[in-house]
């Protein structure tokens, strides 16, 4: 399953350059691909807002 991430982003690229796969894409809120992702939970380590989460 994928990772989400909530409105609590504050955009700060930090997950970005976390990505093995490039899931993630900018904007006002960053998204996260579900097609692309492959569940490492890299990105949500170094979350400093914790706005990462496992998808339902």
């Amino acid at each position: 399953m994928a990772y989400v991430i909530s409105d609590d982003c504050i955009a700060c690229g930090t997950c970005i350059d976390e990505c093995p796969v490039e899931a993630i894409s900018e904007g006002d809120i960053y998204s996260i691909n579900p097609e692309i992702c492959t569940d490492c939970g890299t990105c949500a380590d170094v979350c400093p807002s914790e706005a990462i989460h496992p998808g339902n």
